[in-house]
C-alpha cells in the first residue's frame, strides 16, 4: 500500500507556524503538519508543563489526525506520513509520552501506542461501550410460528435466502450491522425486515414506531423513496402494519440545538421514542455522530446500521462502520449480517466495483479497457471533449424543463448524469467545471450566464437550515414560475418544496459536484474525473464510491497512472475502535470458558 507524501509548503505560506523550533519546525516546513497543529501543541505543552518535543510532536500529530480523519495516531506507523524526516524513535518516543505530565492529567491519552487527544478518546470508550452493553443485552422474544407465517408472506423472486437470512438475523437481535455493495439489496431487506418486526410488534398487541434515518438529505430522501417502493410490493395488510415511515436526516432526528453544533436534545437522559431505528449510509457517520446516535436511542428499541464497508470513509474524524465490520468479523455471534450477491443487471459495473474492492490494479485497469454497454475509458489529458456532450445535455435538458415550469422534470433531468470530480479546485475541480458547463450551456442557447442565479441552475445544499426545511445533500434546480420569476425548488422527503432564491444561503452550483458529495446518491449515467495520479485526494474508496454512483452507465476520463495510483492508496484512518470490539469478545469467550469450567469442576 503507497502513501501520499506531504509536500513542503510555499516560503510565506500561512500554514508555516512562525516561531516554531525543534521538531515541530521540521514537521511544519516539510508539510506534515500545519500551523495550527503546531500552536495547539506549543500551547498544550506550555499550560501542561511539558517541554520534551517529542511529545508536543506526538500531540501535533494527533491534531493533525483528527483533520484527516484519525481518532488517534500510533507512534510506530505514523513515519509512513514521511520517511525522510527526523523522527524520534518508536520505543523510547512511546516512553516519553508514557511519562508525560500531559497523559497524568488526562489532556492527551497513550494506549499500547496509540495516542489520543482527550475528547476523542472518550468519544470512543463511549462508542464502544454503548454497542458492547447493546449486544450484550437479551435477546427479543420471537413469536416463532408468526415469523414464519410473515416470511411465507414476504418470500419472492426480489428476496433471495441471502436477504432473508440477514432480515431474520435483525429480528432476533436488538442491534443490526447490514453490509453490502449496491445491487445487493439492502433497501429490499430493510423494507422485509421493518414487515417481519412489525408483525412480531402485532403479536404483541403493539404498533411498531419506526424511524428511517441517513447522514444527508438526498440520502434520507432515496432511503424512504426506496423502502416505500418496496413495500409495495408486499401485501396490502404488512404495508398498513409498516406504515409510512418518513425518513430524516440524523441531525432532524436527534434534534438540533441552535446553542450546540455537537450536542442534540436527545440523548441519554431524552431518548428518542422509536422502538426501531434504521441508519442508512453509515459509511458516511463520523464517529461524534454515532456516539450522539447510540445515546438517544433507548437500550430496549432496535437499531439497524446499514451502509457499504468499502465507500468513502466520513468527512469528520473516524471509520466507525467499517471498524463494527472487521471488529466482528471472526465473531461466533455477530450482529453483521453481509450481502454479497449482486442483483444489478449490470456486469460490467459489477466487474469494475468488484476489481476496487480486491485492490487490483491490473485487473480494475483490464474492465476499463474491456468496456462495454455499461463502463467507458477514456484515456487523456484533455478532458474537455470527453465531458462536453453529457453534461451539456444534462444541463440543456434541465433548463428546458425549468423553462417550461415543470420543475419534477427539471429535478428528474440531474438524476440522468451526474459529473464527479475528486477536487473542488484546479483544473479538474468542481468549480473550474461548473463555470465550464456554464459557458457552454451560454454557446448552445445563446443566453449570457452573467448572475449566480438563472433559468435551469442545478443546485446543491451544503448544510442543513431547519427553519426553511432543506438539508445537506439534497438536490435542486432554478424554475421559471407562473409569474416569471424564478422559483428554487428543491426535492425533500416524499415532496419538492419551492423557495425564492434569496433565501436560500448555503447552495452551490451543481453541473458538477464532488464525490463526497455524491455519497447516498446515484445517477443513470456517470462521468467520473480523475485528477493528475499525483494528487493526494486519490484513493481507491473514492474511486469506488464515484463508480458506484452509476446505475446504468459509468464513464472514467483520466490517466491510466491516475487510476492505478487511487486503486493502490487506501485511506489510512488510525483508530483503536475495531481493536477493543475484538478485545471484548476475547474477553467474553474467556471468562465464558471460565465459567463453564468452575461448573464443570463443582
Amino acid at each position: 500500500m503507497t502513501t501520499s507524501l506531504p509536500e513542503p509548503w510555499p516560503d510565506h505560506d500561512r500554514r508555516l507556524a512562525a516561531g516554531a523550533t525543534g521538531l515541530l519546525a521540521a514537521f511544519n516546513a516539510a508539510g506534515v503538519l500545519e500551523a495550527g497543529d503546531v500552536h495547539v501543541a506549543a500551547r498544550v505543552g506550555d499550560l501542561g508543563g511539558e517541554p520534551d518535543e517529542r511529545v508536543l510532536l506526538a500531540v501535533a500529530l494527533a491534531v493533525r489526525g483528527v483533520r484527516h480523519g484519525s481518532v488517534c495516531v500510533d507512534l510506530t506507523t505514523v513515519a509512513d506520513l514521511a520517511g525522510d524526516l527526523p523522527w524520534p524513535e518508536p520505543a523510547g518516543w512511546v516512553a516519553a509520552v508514557a511519562a508525560s505530565p500531559l497523559v497524568a492529567a488526562g489532556v492527551v491519552h497513550l494506549e499500547a501506542t496509540l495516542v489520543y487527544l482527550d475528547r476523542y478518546h472518550r468519544l470512543e470508550l463511549q462508542v464502544c461501550d454503548d454497542l458492547l452493553t447493546r449486544l450484550d443485552a437479551t435477546a427479543p422474544a420471537v413469536d416463532e410460528a408468526a415469523l414464519e407465517a410473515a416470511l411465507a408472506r414476504v418470500r419472492g423472486e426480489h428476496f433471495s435466502p441471502e436477504q432473508e437470512r440477514a432480515a431474520v438475523q435483525a429480528v432476533r437481535q436488538t442491534t443490526t450491522v447490514l453490509t453490502g455493495g449496491p445491487g445487493t439489496g439492502k433497501t429490499t431487506t430493510v423494507a422485509r425486515m421493518l414487515v417481519l418486526l412489525a408483525d412480531q410488534a402485532r403479536v404483541r398487541g403493539e404498533r411498531l414506531s419506526i424511524a428511517l434515518a441517513a447522514p444527508t438529505g438526498k440520502a434520507a430522501t432515496r432511503l424512504q423513496e426506496a423502502v416505500l417502493g418496496e413495500l409495495t410490493r408486499l401485501d396490502p395488510a404488512d404495508r398498513d402494519l409498516v406504515g409510512r415511515p418518513e425518513a430524516l436526516t440524523l441531525h432532524r432526528l436527534l434534534g438540533w440545538r441552535p446553542d450546540n453544533t455537537t450536542r442534540f436534545r436527545h440523548d441519554r437522559h431524552n431518548r428518542l421514542k422509536y422502538d426501531l431505528v434504521v441508519v442508512d449510509e453509515c459509511s458516511m457517520v463520523e464517529l461524534t455522530m454515532m456516539g450522539r446516535l447510540l445515546e438517544a436511542v433507548r437500550p430496549q428499541s432496535r437499531l439497524v446500521l446499514v451502509g457499504d464497508r468499502y465507500q468513502l470513509t466520513p468527512v469528520g474524524a473516524g471509520a466507525v462502520l467499517s471498524d463494527v465490520v472487521t471488529g466482528y468479523e471472526d465473531a461466533v455471534d455477530s450482529p453483521v449480517a453481509s450481502l454479497t450477491e449482486n442483483h444489478r443487471s449490470t456486469p460490467d459495473i459489477k466487474a469494475l466495483a468488484a476489481a476496487l474492492r480486491e485492490g487490483d490494479p491490473d485487473e480494475v485497469v483490464a474492465v476499463l479497457r474491456r468496456g462495454g454497454p455499461e463502463v467507458e475509458f477514456v484515456e487523456t489529458d484533455d478532458p474537455g471533449p470527453a465531458l462536453h456532450d453529457d453534461a451539456l445535455a444534462s444541463a440543456l435538458a434541465t433548463r428546458h424543463a425549468a423553462e417550461a415550469g415543470d420543475a419534477r422534470a427539471a429535478l428528474a433531468a440531474l438524476d440522468r448524469h451526474r459529473l464527479l470530480c475528486a477536487h473542488r479546485e484546479g483544473p479538474y475541480g468542481v468549480r473550474h467545471w461548473n463555470r465550464q458547463v456554464e459557458r457552454w450551456l451560454a454557446e448552445a442557447t445563446g443566453v449570457p450566464i452573467y448572475g449566480e442565479w438563472y433559468v435551469g441552475r442545478p443546485i446543491l445544499v451544503t448544510s442543513n437550515d431547519y427553519a426553511l426545511e432543506v438539508y445537506n445533500g439534497e438536490t435542486g434546480a432554478a424554475v421559471l414560475g407562473p409569474d416569471g420569476r424564478l422559483r428554487a425548488w428543491v426535492s425533500g422527503s416524499e415532496r419538492l418544496r419551492d423557495y425564492a432564491p434569496g433565501r436560500l444561503d448555503a447552495v452551490e452550483t451543481m453541473h458538477a459536484m464532488t464525490i463526497h458529495k455524491s455519497q447516498g446518491s446515484q445517477a443513470e449515467r456517470v462521468t467520473v474525473l480523475l485528477p493528475d495520479a499525483s494528487s493526494r485526494l486519490l484513493t481507491r474508496e473514492l474511486f469506488y464510491t464515484a463508480v458506484t454512483r452509476a446505475q446504468e452507465h459509468v464513464r472514467v476520463v483520466g490517466s491510466e497512472a491516475a487510476v492505478r495510483a487511487a486503486v493502490r492508496q487506501q485511506a489510512q484512518r488510525a483508530s483503536g475502535l475495531s481493536a477493543r470490539l475484538s478485545r471484548a469478545q476475547t474477553t467474553d469467550r474467556h471468562a465464558d470458558q471460565r465459567n463453564s469450567g468452575e461448573t464443570d469442576g463443582g
